[in-house]
C-alpha cells in the first residue's frame, strides 16, 4: 500500500513537471486577461480566444467561458476560479477516452501495433510498454518492425535485454510486414501474452509509406482475423495541431484503437490532447513526460486535467 502511494505521488509530481510549460503559458495567459476586469463579453471572448490558441480546441474553450458566464459574468473573477473552470471541464472532455491499455486473454498473444510519425518516441514507447507488461509477470515478444533503420533495430533489442522480452528482428531493409508475420507466429509458438509491433516513423501524407502500414494489418490478419488486437498512434506533443492530420489519416490506415502521447515535458501545447479527444473520441491509454521507464503511464483524466489547469493538489 505504501509503495503503491510513493509511486502514485511520484507520477503526480512527475505529471505537473512534465506539463509546467502548458500550465504556465495558460495561466500567464489567463492572469492577464481577467486579474483587473470584470467577465464582460469581451473578457469571455479574449478567454475564448488564449483557449483555442493554447491548442485546446473550440469545444473545451467554449464549454470554459459559457461555464464562467454562467457562475460569474457582470462579477469580479479571479485566476483561481477560471482555473478551476477549466481543470472541471477538461476533465469533463477527457474522462470517456481514459482508458488504460489492457490485454485481452482471449487473444494469445494480444498484438499491439505501434505506429506515428517520425520522431515521436515509438521505440521508446515500445520498450517501456514492455517493461510495464514484464512487471505484470507478462511474457512478452517484440517484432522490430522498423526496417528501415539498423539504429531502431539496435535500439529495440536495448529496451528486449532490459524488458526481459524477445526481440524478433530482420536485417536492414527487411519486408516489414513479412517480419511482423515471422513475429506473430513465433509468439504464437511460445504462448507468449503480447507481442508490440515496432513500425518505422512515416510522415501520414507520404501514400507509399502508409500503404506499407496497410500491407502490416493485413499480414497480421493472415494469422488472427482479429489482429492487430490493439493500434496505438504515438503522437509527439511538440506537434500541436498537426497531430490532428496524423489522427485522422492513421485511422484511415490501421484502425486506431487508442493513443499515446510523449514529450508533455517539452512543450507549452500538451493542451492539443484535449481537443484530439473531443474531436476524435479516441481512448487515450498513455501519456509519457519524460525518458525514463517510469515516466510513461496509464492516463488519468482528472490529474492530466489539474496539472494542465496548474491546480496543485
Amino acid at each position: 500500500m505504501a509503495e503503491t502511494a510513493a509511486k502514485t505521488r511520484g507520477w503526480l509530481s512527475r505529471l505537473r513537471g512534465g506539463l509546467a510549460k502548458s500550465a504556465s503559458s495558460l495561466g500567464d495567459g489567463i492572469s492577464g486577461l481577467v486579474g483587473k476586469r470584470k467577465l464582460d463579453d469581451e473578457t469571455l471572448q479574449d478567454l475564448e480566444d488564449l483557449l483555442i490558441s493554447a491548442d485546446l480546441g473550440v469545444a473545451a474553450a467554449a464549454a470554459v467561458t459559457k461555464t464562467l458566464a454562467a457562475t460569474r459574468y457582470g462579477k469580479d473573477v479571479t485566476t483561481q476560479q477560471v482555473r478551476a473552470a477549466l481543470a472541471e471541464e477538461i476533465a469533463t472532455i477527457l474522462e470517456p477516452v481514459a482508458h488504460p491499455l489492457v490485454l485481452d486473454p482471449a487473444h494469445k498473444p494480444f498484438v499491439i501495433l505501434v505506429t506515428g510519425v517520425n520522431g515521436t518516441g515509438k521505440t521508446t514507447t515500445v520498450g517501456k510498454l514492455a517493461s510495464h507488461f514484464r512487471e505484470d509477470g507478462k511474457t512478452v515478444f517484440l517484432a522490430a518492425g522498423d526496417t528501415f533503420r539498423a539504429a531502431a533495430i539496435d535500439q529495440l533489442k536495448i529496451w528486449g535485454e532490459r524488458a526481459g522480452a524477445r526481440v524478433i528482428a530482420g536485417k536492414v531493409g527487411a519486408d516489414a510486414a513479412g517480419l511482423a508475420f515471422d513475429a506473430y507466429s513465433e509468439a504464437r509458438k511460445a504462448g507468449a501474452d503480447v507481442l508490440l509491433v515496432d513500425t518505422a516513423g512515416r510522415l501520414q501524407t507520404k501514400t507509399n509509406l502508409m500503404e506499407e502500414l496497410k500491407k502490416i494489418v493485413r499480414v497480421l490478419k493472415k494469422v488472427d482475423e482479429s489482429a492487430p488486437h490493439a493500434s496505438i498512434l504515438v503522437l509527439d506533443a511538440t506537434t500541436g495541431q498537426n497531430a490532428h492530420s496524423q489522427v485522422e489519416l492513421f485511422s484511415e490506415a490501421c484502425g486506431l484503437t487508442g493513443l499515446v502521447m510523449t514529450k508533455l515535458d517539452g512543450t507549452a501545447r500538451g493542451g492539443v490532447l484535449v481537443a484530439l479527444a473531443s474531436r476524435f473520441g479516441l481512448p487515450i491509454n498513455a501519456i509519457g513526460v519524460g525518458e525514463e521507464i517510469e515516466d510513461l503511464a496509464a492516463f488519468d483524466a482528472q490529474n492530466f486535467a489539474r496539472a494542465l489547469a496548474g491546480i496543485a493538489d
